[in-house]
């Protein structure tokens, strides 16, 4: 699909914020919260990139590769989040980050998704504010993943420009 052809398309939604206006209330209070500078910003937009890559959604890998862009991260950073394990950009502070994410979002057969040794490391590198801040920023991008993958709003649009009216 061109560029033109997308910016003609819209979401399947009608603009969210306009159905349901308590919206603005509860995203204003998730970007406060994960904002709140225990955790710096570049590894919560790592975090969520992780996230859209995990479940498969184009428009939260492209707003947060995008996020990750306007903060300056180098190309092999962003693109090396889909590989982080092996990856060499990466502090071991990101590294447990990302790898809270995976456990939340993936299922385990074996167990528990979030072991005690990967709990334990999540200390080893942020007190207990920045972890509950890291658990806020893996839920605040659960939290919009319904509407990205129901709503399916445009990668790269505007939510001012997408949403049908």
């Amino acid at each position: 699909m061109t560029s033109t052809e997308q910016q003609h398309r819209q979401s399947r939604l009608s603009n969210p914020a306009v159905l349901v206006p308590e919206l603005k209330e509860i995203a204003g209070a998730l970007f406060k919260a994960t904002g709140n500078g225990s955790v710096p910003e570049v590894t919560i937009s790592l975090l969520q990139l992780r996230a859209g890559q995990i479940v498969g959604n184009t428009y939260l890998t492209v707003l947060h590769t995008g996020s990750l862009r306007k903060a300056g991260e180098s190309e092999e950073r962003i693109t090396a989040v889909a590989s982080w394990q092996d990856a060499p950009y990466f502090t071991e502070a990101e590294r447990v980050a990302l790898a809270l994410v995976e456990a939340v979002l993936t299922a385990n057969p074996a167990g528990e998704r979030v072991s005690d040794e990967l709990y334990e490391r999540a200390r080893g590198h942020y007190d207990e504010k920045a972890l509950a801040t890291l658990i806020m920023a893996i839920g605040q991008v659960g939290f919009f993943t319904p509407l990205a993958l129901i709503g399916k709003p445009l990668a790269g649009v505007s939510p001012t420009e997408q949403w049908r009216q």
